[in-house]
């Protein structure tokens, strides 16, 4: 338990809401189990197991009241399904915790259920520890839909006895990052399941820890199959499931790294960083007959060089120039995923000087020498020179019909900029034209108004002259 104000009852210290802390850091609750606490011999904890049920409920509720608590860790049998009932009762209004440690409290489905309510309202959990638990299959598959619309990230269930799995993507954790699952009795049909959270567009896990289950090659099949066009795991540890054979380790290989032809190469996963079936030895290296494991390694470590998570491009290039254009390497691929073929029969003729420069750059004279033995009648066989010649005049000829293209486009815009311009023309021709009407029909009625003045002046002139 984490508190600078802790008396000699650690639960007076969260018995009321309350209680203050002196520093401004999260905080966090530990309560570990009586058998750990005779063993250290403080005895500081034997509180928690005198107890009573409203106790308990109280304390999830005092628990809940403090909003900078942020942990909150019981295990090592500090829970039963009788008291789960009781403290997540209270703890149901939680909203600042966000890691919740449950490890070795022998829970059981009765435990899960009693915690589905917290789970539902829990809008910081982003961390759940249920590991050493026997909540089973039932217990994973209700803990996983109460979990569809939590925060949840990290989600362990390590040594649950948990062997069948049921996930409905309607229901299931939107942001869950990582799973862990070790020491379990997922199967075949378990991958089958487990594949439905890694396809889509909208996966998010990043991390999938299965090791110590029943996984054999046919399990592998179905979670490398889900893995093809998936761009969010990156960790996926297989170690201990002793039924995967080569044949499931060369599926992984392949991956990571399929050899087959340049464009499987430059499409194979690029995201995934780190694919564990045995275990690296200390130095960072590998046994010597485990060469399965090192060619896995060699091609997340392109991933990661390369950042093939954002750029699969640059990633996928690396592949083909480091195995595809390496004849040992890819020998040795080519061998173990029972591919028999020169890679330079895939090699368009007008591009073949450009891979050979590659060669010499990044591999050295002796694997140009090689390349130029394999690829020297591919480059200048009748046939592929005729080919060369077709191909080149069809570049040109393309050209010719883009740059046609181009000035039928200019034309046609020169057009419409000169008729824009004669219209402009003519709308002004219109308004001299009117102008001048105007003018006229002014100097018509000023010519007309002179006149009629004239012969008043007269009139007025004949009426004096009378008088």
């Amino acid at each position: 338990m984490d508190n600078d104000d802790a008396g000699n009852d650690p639960f007076d210290d969260y018995n009321s809401s309350e209680a203050s802390f002196n520093d401004a850091e999260d905080r966090s609750i530990t309560f570990p189990g009586p058998y750990q606490t005779k063993v250290e011999g403080t005895g500081s904890d034997e509180w928690l197991r005198n107890l009573t049920d409203e106790e308990w409920e109280q304390l999830g509720r005092n628990i809940a009241n403090h909003t900078r608590i942020r942990i909150s860790s019981l295990y090592c049998g500090a829970l039963n399904d009788h008291r789960m009932t009781f403290f997540f009762r209270g703890l149901t209004n939680s909203n600042s915790l966000r890691d919740v440690y449950l490890n070795n409290n022998r829970l059981s489905i009765t435990g899960i259920r009693s915690m589905v309510p917290f789970l539902q309202n829990a809008n910081n959990l982003t961390e759940l520890y249920l590991d050493s638990n026997d909540i089973q299959s039932e217990g994973f598959n209700a803990l996983f839909r109460a979990l569809r619309d939590s925060p949840i990230e990290t989600l362990s269930c390590d040594y649950c006895g948990i062997e069948s799995i049921e996930v409905d993507t309607n229901y299931s954790p939107k942001l869950l990052t990582r799973l862990d699952l070790c020491g379990n009795n997922i199967s075949t049909d378990g991958c089958r399941e487990l594949a439905k959270v890694l396809q889509g567009v909208d996966a998010t896990l990043k991390y999938l820890v299965l090791r110590n289950n029943k996984i054999d090659d046919g399990g592998v099949d179905i979670l490398v199959d889900a893995l093809q066009n998936n761009t969010s795991l990156t960790t996926f540890d297989l170690w201990g499931n002793d039924s995967i054979s080569d044949q499931g380790r060369i599926m992984l290989l392949k991956l990571v790294n399929d050899i087959s032809c340049i464009s499987a190469t430059l499409h194979s996963n690029h995201t995934l960083t780190c694919i564990d079936v045995e275990v690296m030895n200390p130095d960072g290296s590998f046994d010597a007959d485990d060469e399965i494991q090192r060619h896995i390694y060699e091609a997340t470590e392109i991933n990661i060089t390369y950042e093939g998570v954002s750029n699969p491009e640059a990633a996928g290039r690396e592949k083909v120039i480091q195995t595809q254009l390496h004849s040992e390497k890819r020998a040795a691929l080519c061998r173990l995923q029972g591919v028999d073929h020169s890679v330079f029969s895939e090699i368009d003729p007008l591009h073949l000087p450009g891979v050979l420069s590659l060669i010499g750059r990044h591999h050295g004279q002796g694997e140009l020498y090689l390349a130029l033995k394999s690829s020297i009648m591919t480059l200048f066989s009748t046939m592929n020179m005729k080919k060369c010649i077709h191909q080149e005049r069809a570049y040109h000829a393309a050209k010719v019909e883009e740059l046609d293209a181009k000035l039928a486009a200019i034309v046609a815009e020169h057009a419409a900029i000169v008729a824009e311009h004669r219209n402009k023309m003519e709308e002004l021709d219109a308004k001299l034209t009117s102008m001048d009407e105007a003018v006229e029909v002014n100097e018509g009625s000023n010519e007309l108004e002179h006149h009629s003045n004239k012969r008043r002046r007269k009139w007025w002139w004949g009426l004096w002259g009378g008088a």
